[in-house]
């Protein structure tokens, strides 16, 4: 069975390109336009890996990221925080990886295979 990747950001662009990308490569994708969309797609769709965009409207990945931790079934899920933001490594606590847009597409899917084969 494939692999599930949530796909959590605001940018329509951005939301499009991972969910081609990881499709290309065999995955089964999932999106999000915010946290709070974040919250309830981890529930429905239980997936095996996160990407994860910090500065969005409505919920900050920060946040989704603290919530989704305070829940035990989703705290093992790995992040791959993909951002913008100056200090982004610090916003999630020992992400998969953390990239920077635009998105080097080889050093993204090298972090994915890593994290979840």
């Amino acid at each position: 069975m494939p692999k599930k990747i949530l796909i959590v950001d605001d940018e329509l662009d951005i939301r499009n390109y991972l969910e081609t990308l990881f499709k290309n490569e065999g995955y089964v994708t999932a999106t999000a336009t915010d946290g709070v969309e974040g919250l309830k797609a981890l529930e429905s769709e239980a997936p095996d890996l996160i990407t994860l965009d910090l500065q969005m409207p409505n919920n900050t990945g920060t946040d989704f990221y603290r919530k989704m931790h305070r829940n035990e079934k989703f705290g093992n899920i790995p992040v791959i925080v993909i951002s913008g933001v100056p200090g982004r490594h610090l916003a999630v606590k020992k992400p998969a990886a953390v990239f920077d847009k635009p998105i080097d597409r080889d050093k993204l899917m090298a972090a994915v295979k890593e994290a979840i084969g």
